[in-house]
């Protein structure tokens, strides 16, 4: 079993998810997509898709996109575990054939609730870290598994693809990192919201992590 890591920036990275991974004995393969400039051939059993600051609507500066959305039909058209955050859950409801377009950014936390088809093991209402100005419809035959107050879609299933608008993979330095250049006070508002909301977003980030891991068979199903 091997994971394949699709990473746009240097400063998004897997976070938690890579350290789930490695803990669990799972091998893991890095696609450094922002050095190499396109995707290479992958056999990997799973699929990891992150975040970064460009839109899935930019095919023509990053043309990698194009490549990233035909390996994901693939995977789910094949039943095979996607897992896509921020811009990788983008990357999925296009592939899926869904607009994305630009919606009021949210920076920070914020609370999303389970919608009618619940995600197995996470609670009704819980805080995310949001990094966004683009949001997706959902494609035909997909389901939306959360939904939030200002932006309302926040994750979907899509076959055997599972995409999260929101950050579980975050740690402290991350988020950090991210909000660096904001003002003082709002920069230390978010740290200290950062500091208690992470870790039940580390336990839900392992809740999905597990269960990406598991496949149990063929083909793959998250809910």
């Amino acid at each position: 079993m091997e994971v394949a890591l699709l990473q746009h920036v240097a400063n998004e990275p897997g976070g938690i998810i890579e350290e789930i991974i490695s803990s669990g004995g799972v091998s893991l393969r890095r696609v450094e997509l922002y050095e190499t400039n396109e995707l290479p051939p992958l056999d990997s059993s799973h699929l990891l898709v992150l975040g970064g600051p460009m839109s899935v609507n930019d095919e023509d500066e990053y043309p990698y996109l194009r490549q990233e959305k035909a390996l994901i039909r693939d995977r789910v058209t094949q039943g095979r575990p996607v897992f896509g955050i921020c811009l990788g859950a983008q990357l999925i409801a296009s592939a899926g054939g869904a607009a994305v377009s630009p919606c009021e950014p949210e920076l920070g936390w914020s609370e999303v609730q389970t919608a009618d088809t619940a995600f197995p093991g996470l609670p009704h209402r819980f805080r995310v870290f949001q990094m966004h100005g683009e949001t997706f419809d959902i494609p035909a035959g997909a389901t939306l598994i959360c939904r939030g107050g200002r932006v309302s879609h926040q994750a979907l299933v899509w076959g055997s693809a599972l995409g999260l608008q929101f950050h579980l993979e975050l740690t402290e330095d991350m988020a950090n990192e991210w909000t660096a250049g904001r003002r003082t006070d709002e920069h230390s508002v978010i740290m200290n919201e950062t500091r208690r909301h992470l870790p039940e977003s580390h336990r839900l980030c392992r809740i999905i992590t597990s269960k990406f891991l598991s496949h149990p068979g063929d083909p793959f199903s998250w809910i």
